[in-house]
């Protein structure tokens, strides 16, 4: 097998877009970071590849709501390996089919009866052989995220606020290190789920916090029980706070996403915008740079939001 071409070699440098009709309606000049074009329609691709092109074993296995194991079945596609995905049954079926096109295999499992991670150790007890990435909670994840957090280091103009979504904490931790890393000390602010804020809880408590059970959100990709621990390490030491976003917010976001910078975005990819509405106070008239994580989302939840 060919050695595996740099990261940098194979993303797409994130898409730019600027509204002013979005920035007039929220009251600050607001640039959009989308990873929607992005490899698999999300961030994620980043992180997986970084995972699939580093680790020695040639079996990957995760559990992933849609976005992340889109990502690494196509990353193990193009390193020559191959993965087990393991999903929840109320993942988006556009997101399970596109897993399975990519050429992973997907493992089923009801939440409300057995969590990801226990079919995750249930599947890696039989596989042995492999490796086991989380989407968020893995170091190679937060290299991977970091590229996009370089790539924002260095817009002209720079922003005075970096709005980034929360689930587990892999891609604002990535952006935290890229910025670290470009010596940019830029403010960086989380949105995350009201229904699911147990970052937000984490970062009041000073310590992680979890969820009792996995939260259901519009905003899937943000379902996660809890921060992960090498995350955690970066966030409690770097993010300014975070925006709990209540779900006719996230709603609300997507609508004008559609309509004012003609970007089609799920509700996560959303929660950017949608904290900028949840509170206006802390962004009025700044230059804000919300990251738009990613455009997978089923075509009838779509609909219905933007017709809402």
């Amino acid at each position: 097998m060919a050695r595996p071409l740099p990261l940098e070699k194979v993303i797409r440098p994130t898409t730019f877009v600027q509204s002013p009709q979005l920035s007039a309606r929220l009251g600050c000049k607001v640039v959009l970071a989308s990873e929607t074009f992005q490899f698999t329609g999300s961030f994620k691709f980043r992180a997986a590849y970084s995972v699939a092109s580093r680790v020695p074993e040639d079996l990957l296995i995760t559990a992933s709501s849609g976005n992340f194991g889109q990502a690494l079945a196509y990353a193990c596609c193009l390193v020559e390996k191959s993965c087990i995905v393991v999903m929840p049954t109320t993942s988006a079926g556009v997101k399970i089919d596109a897993v399975r096109k990519y050429g992973a295999q997907v493992e089923l499992v009801d939440v409300a009866e057995k969590s990801r991670a226990e079919r995750v150790a249930e599947v890696a007890k039989e596989h042995p052989e492999a490796y086991v990435a989380s989407a968020y909670d893995d170091p190679h994840v937060i290299i991977g995220n970091s590229s996009l957090g370089k790539e924002l280091s260095v817009m002209k103009p720079a922003p005075d606020i970096i709005v980034v979504p929360v689930g587990g904490g892999g891609l604002s931790s990535g952006i935290i290190l890229g910025l670290e890393h470009a010596r940019k000390k830029t403010e960086v602010i989380g949105a995350e789920p009201l229904l699911g804020n147990d970052a937000a809880r984490s970062l009041r408590a000073g310590a992680i916090v979890k969820n009792e059970k996995e939260p259901q959100t519009i905003a899937d990709g943000a379902r996660t029980l809890s921060l992960g621990e090498h995350n955690w390490k970066i966030l409690k030491r770097s993010m300014k706070c975070i925006v709990e976003v209540p779900e006719e917010k996230i709603q609300e976001a997507v609508r004008l996403l559609f309509a004012f910078a003609n970007l089609k975005v799920e509700p996560t990819g959303a929660l950017g915008i949608a904290a900028v509405m949840t509170k206006p106070g802390l962004f009025k008239d700044r230059r804000v740079c919300c990251v738009i994580s990613g455009g997978n989302v089923d075509p009838a939840v779509y609909s219905q939001l933007i017709l809402k």
